[in-house]
């Protein structure tokens, strides 16, 4: 009876460990592991376009004019990176914050797959005096509003070589809202690192980087009044485009665009979970130091 009873207590005590263990998985308040395991698919309209002489497609050869519209469609994964030639990473494995924390931290990691985020590139080019091209805005729209899947997302812009096929120049990644989702919840959701830190892209164990993306004081002012474009002291110019000298357009830049969900942003929690994107506006414009600017803008 004695030995029954102690097989019963142990019986008990497995139950309430296998219990708890479930609970923590439960606890888990990053979007990392909820995104992962529930296909979450973002259905995303993009517009891009232009004004005057600076031409967009999303095709090299032709299809140019003042607009172009982009649509994606896909499962939405949280990954991280700090730089895009790098590769994103995405968690395979939690670790649980400490022996008296339920909350679970993401600690084992591999490569990213290209469906985890959106890839599309445009192309610029201009008839023009030679121009450089700058972000104007980055308009967006949450798909609700209360739980802004925008404050975790990630806009990358990779500039080509003008031509088709080439080099990559350079990489801008921006944040599109710096504003907190309503989850006040939020923590960092990595082993390693604190707020502000993304994944290092060149090490595969974890380790993160402190990481500040572009913002809107990076974009160029366009006055759409007056159409006239300026600079602000940050402004980040992006590529160049130029139009041959009989006035006919120049050989096309090639812009790759990326867009992700950032797994290391704070922002990126449990109440995002099922939460897309409805729209996403990219606006660029020209200056030139001898014109006032020629514009494009998207809607």
């Amino acid at each position: 009876m004695d030995a029954s009873k102690h097989l019963k207590r142990r019986f008990a005590s497995a139950l309430f460990t296998l219990l708890m263990a479930l609970l923590a998985v439960v606890a888990a308040t990053f979007a990392w592991y909820i995104y992962h395991t529930s296909a979450h698919t973002t259905k995303m309209h993009m517009a891009a376009g232009s004004g005057m002489s600076l031409e967009i497609s999303n095709d090299f050869e032709d299809g140019y004019g003042y607009a172009v519209e982009l649509k994606a469609a896909g499962k939405l994964n949280p990954v991280s990176t700090d730089k895009i030639s790098g590769g994103f990473q995405k968690v395979t494995e939690f670790t649980t914050e400490s022996k008296n924390s339920s909350r679970l931290l993401a600690s084992f990691f591999e490569p990213g797959d290209n469906t985890d985020y959106y890839k599309t590139s445009l192309y610029l080019r201009t008839s023009s005096d030679k121009m450089t091209v700058y972000l104007s805005d980055i308009g967006y729209s949450d798909n609700d509003e209360l739980n802004p899947i925008s404050t975790a997302i990630r806009v990358g812009l990779v500039p080509h070589l003008p031509g088709k096929d080439t080099k990559a120049v350079g990489e801008y990644i921006f944040e599109i809202n710096d504003t907190d989702n309503t989850d006040d919840s939020a923590g960092y959701n990595t082993l390693k690192g604190e707020d502000g830190h993304v994944l290092d892209s060149s090490k595969k164990d974890g380790s993160t980087v402190p990481f500040e993306p572009y913002y809107k004081d990076n974009f160029c002012n366009y006055d759409t009044d007056t159409g006239i474009v300026s600079l602000k002291p940050n402004s980040i110019p992006i590529c160049t485009v130029e139009g041959d000298k009989n006035g006919r357009p120049g050989t096309p830049v090639e812009l790759t665009i990326y867009i992700w969900l950032e797994g290391c942003d704070r922002d990126c929690t449990r109440n995002l979970c099922d939460q897309t994107l409805s729209n996403l506006a990219l606006s660029f414009a020209g200056y030139s130091e001898n014109n006032e600017g020629e514009v494009a803008y998207g809607e």
